[in-house]
């Protein structure tokens, strides 16, 4: 492991001399290109470099404790736990950063939030998340483009597609997938009683061209007028378009936007996206035949986590993580939410990759 973190260092210490190079500078592309590679070496560097001084200062603590003073016996002695400590904690974070990078972990996001089981009360909760992640990406400073939504009766939503434009989004968004259940007493409840309702969220990763090369010849293209309520001309000219995939039948409608041109472009961003997450799901399958589906059908059994109001309580399933502050969260502070489903699918798969290790050695 260290001469491979040694390699990045000395990586890392290329790339920034090369930056501050006058033909670097002068190339906006390749500049953009060595300083995206510079920034996705950051934190394993930062991350190494504090773990050798660590590592030092535990070698200079051992070496004090044969002094003659017992004074700096002590110290040294009582400093050494800590250090340890430290040390193990880091080294376990570069393992995790060394860990081989899922190849749409840089890209921008598409995401999906449709209505699941529970009636009015389910289009309410999606609407919900809808603002969650919203909100989230906004405390975030990332950029958000609503590419679609269907909404339905009492303020809800039906279904809903949003472009998260950061570099990174999906390595963020990915542990988002799933059903959300939700339990509460909805306004039009005259009984006070709870109910149970789920929607449902997909993350995807959005293709570039490169990516995923369509051809008009690859999908059927209809125009119709926009359905539901809207603005001057919105549902009075062929401005709605759908698209078909000949190939897997994936169907996409956007008709938000006046414009048939505007329409056609979101359409073909969410199709390029759905069929590069069925292309990389293809790749993920073969490493992991036991990976379970994004989404399932929304029943209310497939949840991966539960919003409890009447109780205040958010409960992760997947990690067996609660936190309270209903509140606090569906106005998008679930950055430490995010952060700690991350850290936890991380560490399991350190434990894969060390078990397929540990295979190959004691195989050979």
């Amino acid at each position: 492991m260290n001469s491979k973190l040694h390699e990045l260092e000395r990586r890392y210490e290329r790339l920034t001399i090369e930056l501050s190079d006058p033909d670097v500078l002068s190339n906006a592309d390749k500049f953009r290109k060595l300083a995206k590679e510079r920034a996705g070496l950051e934190a394993i560097v930062n991350c190494y470099r504090e773990f050798r001084s660590v590592v030092e200062q535990i070698e200079g603590n051992e070496a004090l404790l044969e002094e003659n003073d017992a004074e700096i016996r002590a110290m040294a002695k009582e400093e050494l736990p800590g250090l340890r400590a430290r040390r193990d904690e880091l080294e376990q974070q570069l393992k995790i950063l060394l860990l081989p990078k899922d190849p749409a972990d840089d890209k921008n996001v598409i995401l999906e939030i449709r209505q699941g089981v529970g009636g009015d009360e389910a289009g309410l909760f999606a609407a919900d998340l809808l603002r969650m992640y919203l909100r989230f990406a906004e405390r975030m400073g990332w950029k958000t483009d609503l590419l679609s939504q269907s909404d339905s009766g009492g303020g809800g939503i039906k279904e809903a597609q949003v472009q998260i434009q950061q570099d990174g989004a999906y390595s963020w968004m990915k542990y988002e997938a799933g059903v959300h259940r939700v339990q509460r007493v909805p306004a039009t409840e005259a009984q006070g009683r709870i109910h149970t309702s789920t929607a449902t969220v997909a993350v995807l990763p959005e293709a570039d061209e490169v990516d995923v090369k369509l051809t008009e010849n690859d999908y059927r293209k209809d125009v119709m007028r926009a359905g539901g309520p809207g603005g001057q001309s919105v549902n009075t000219t062929d401005s709605a378009v759908r698209l078909t995939h000949h190939a897997t039948g994936i169907m996409v409608v956007c008709q938000d936007e006046k414009s048939q041109i505007k329409n056609y472009a979101k359409a073909l961003k969410i199709l390029r996206a759905r069929l590069y997450e069925m292309e990389l799901e293809k790749q993920r399958a073969e490493r992991d035949a036991s990976r379970l589906g994004m989404v399932g059908s929304g029943d209310r059994s497939e949840k991966i986590r539960t919003y409890n109001f009447p109780q205040d309580r958010l409960t992760d399933h997947r990690i067996g993580l609660t936190i309270h502050n209903l509140d606090a969260v569906m106005d998008g502070d679930i950055e430490s939410l995010i952060t700690a489903c991350r850290n936890h699918f991380m560490a399991e798969q350190l434990q894969r990759e060390s078990a397929r290790e540990s295979g190959k050695v004691s195989n050979g």
